[in-house]
């Protein structure tokens, strides 16, 4: 049967001509964002980069917020305001972030940020409406979008949100890889094997005791994290362009906090003071602070790793990590340790965009700190990254590590670092004796001090028994309490 259905037309819809203060502009018929916006495009073609999904959702949030605050106190026209809030939830939902085309390198403050955020969303509200995008006679970008508003505290405001939102979920993440490390922990606590430092022979450890000390390390990152997230909660909105709340209604501030705190269920609070919280954004540069200082100890965790694994045969080789891929293009059989290595280059990139914060975060002058652009992309970021990649270490770098036991053994047993339990039976003096010897004749300490007659045949077997050296007497005590 021959199909009767007519072909389907692409519908091109013409430019309209949209004015601003500078003049007029063509701006594609089919978009929601407007001449603001348009601009912002042409005069920032920097990164490519678009604002962070959690960034648009918080605006978005905020943007809903404030016209439910303002039709509250009378304000907002309630056929406005409702058409707004429809727009904003749809944006919050993942609709029309395509819309959202300024790139993260942009004029200060944000304000092309915001502009965006306004043209959208009354242009999704002059739809609903029943009206065509452009007519911003029934929904005005500033008069209505922006009510009681600047972006000087919507813009922090919503990085505040989005920053704890984002966070929340990296602290589930690091919850998910301190689990992992304790359950390797215990996996691996009675694996005996020599302790290094320096790079050097040190007094038997437990591959246990390793993996577990990376777990605290871990453990205490998620909690310097959640102190610092702590500064994120007090917001400045409704201090308006310096602080002073100029156009907004008295109850604005009381009334668009309680909104936010209803729809993020947030413990949000008003900042003490409306015009520091314009001026600072220390907060920022605390949390990212955090940030950086779990990326450093996940540098070291993710080194170690690198280091057990070294080998197979030519390296320490005391533990196997997963392989995940082929590691080279030209060695075959070649299985390198890539999700340490990929760890290590999101947490170098969380260290430059640390800087970077820190940097923008002093750059601020007199009621405004016009950087927070930057520091918007950067923190986000980070955050980003670092939750996704402690994922990937738990599930594909860490979970399916197997310990070589017999060759951790070995080294312990041939490892200098043992001659330290000697010093309480010999004397430190000539326990280093017996160290040179065993390192200038590559003998094993135990056959030294067994052909000397230092300590008879059962105390060497007692006092030099790796295991014991490694589960005491601090873990012993640990035990007992």
């Amino acid at each position: 049967m021959k199909d009767t259905k007519a072909p389907s037309v692409a519908i091109t819809i013409g430019p309209r001509i949209e004015r601003d203060s500078l003049g007029e502009k063509e701006v594609p018929g089919e978009a929601y964002y407007g001449i603001q916006s348009l601009r912002a495009m042409e005069n920032f073609p920097i990164s490519g980069l678009k604002p962070h999904p959690g960034f648009i959702w918080a605006t978005a949030l905020v943007k809903r917020a404030a016209a439910e605050a303002n039709m509250s106190v009378g304000l907002l026209n309630a056929k406005i305001g409702a058409a707004i809030v429809k727009a904003a939830q749809e944006v919050m939902e993942g609709q029309w972030r395509d819309q959202f085309v300024v790139d993260v390198f942009q004029a200060g403050a944000g304000t092309s940020h915001n502009m965006n955020a306004n043209e959208v969303l009354a242009n999704r509200a002059i739809e609903i409406l029943g009206g065509k995008k452009g007519d911003y006679r029934l929904v005005h970008p500033n008069d209505h979008g922006n009510m009681a508003q600047s972006t000087n505290d919507v813009f922090p405001t919503a990085l505040r949100i989005a920053g704890l939102s984002l966070l929340e979920r990296l602290l589930v993440s690091l919850g998910k890889l301190e689990q992992t490390l304790v359950t390797k922990g215990l996996e691996f606590k009675d694996v005996i094997k020599s302790g290094r430092t320096h790079l050097q022979d040190a007094v038997p450890v437990s591959l246990g005791q390793e993996f577990q000390a990376y777990s605290v390390s871990v453990r205490k990152g998620a909690s310097r994290i959640q102190e610092a997230a702590q500064g994120l909660l007090s917001l400045g909105i409704g201090a308006t362009a310096a602080g002073t709340g100029l156009n907004a209604h008295p109850l604005y501030r009381t009334r668009v906090l309680e909104r936010l705190r209803a729809l993020t269920g947030l413990e949000l609070v008003a900042a003490s003071d409306p015009m520091e919280a314009t001026q600072s954004m220390a907060d920022f540069a605390h949390v990212s602070s955090a940030l950086k200082s779990l990326a450093l100890e996940l540098i070291r965790i993710a080194n170690d790793l690198r280091l057990l694994s070294s080998g197979p045969r030519t390296g320490l080789a005391e533990i196997d990590l997963p392989a995940v891929q082929p590691g080279s293009s030209m060695m075959p059989g070649k299985v390198n340790p890539v999700m340490a290595e990929v760890t290590d280059m999101v947490c170098f990139q969380v260290i430059g965009n640390d800087l970077a914060i820190a940097m923008a975060v002093q750059a601020g002058q007199l009621e405004l700190n016009v950087m927070m652009p930057v520091i918007a992309h950067n923190l986000l970021q980070s955050i980003e990254i670092l939750k996704n990649v402690v994922v990937v270490l738990a599930d594909r770098g860490i979970r399916g590590i197997t310990a070589n036991v017999e060759h951790c053994r070995e080294l312990a047993e041939k490892s200098l670092g043992i001659a330290t339990a000697l010093t309480p039976y010999i004397g430190y003096e000539r326990a280093a004796e017996v160290a040179r010897e065993a390192r200038d004749t590559g003998r094993t300490v135990r056959e030294i001090v067994l052909e000397s007659g230092l300590l008879s045949g059962n105390d060497l077997e007692r006092v030099l028994d790796p295991a014991r050296m490694a589960l005491s007497p601090l873990n012993e005590e640990a035990k007992s309490g």
